[in-house]
């Protein structure tokens, strides 16, 4: 669940963040991706380690 909630998170970060900056719809795409990415391993991480506290 952390994984899917922090990579749609990463990519509305991303993509406001392009937009911000005055991309264009390519750069919106790719900064989406990229803190995709990013913040879907960090939710995977935060994951395995809540789940290694728990058992």
């Amino acid at each position: 669940m952390l994984v899917i909630g922090g990579g749609l998170l990463g990519v509305l970060i991303g993509s406001l963040t392009a937009k911000k900056r005055g991309g264009s719809g390519a750069d919106m795409a790719q900064y989406g991706a990229g803190y995709g990415i990013a913040f879907a391993l960090i939710g995977m991480i935060a994951t395995v380690v809540i789940e290694r506290m728990v058992v």
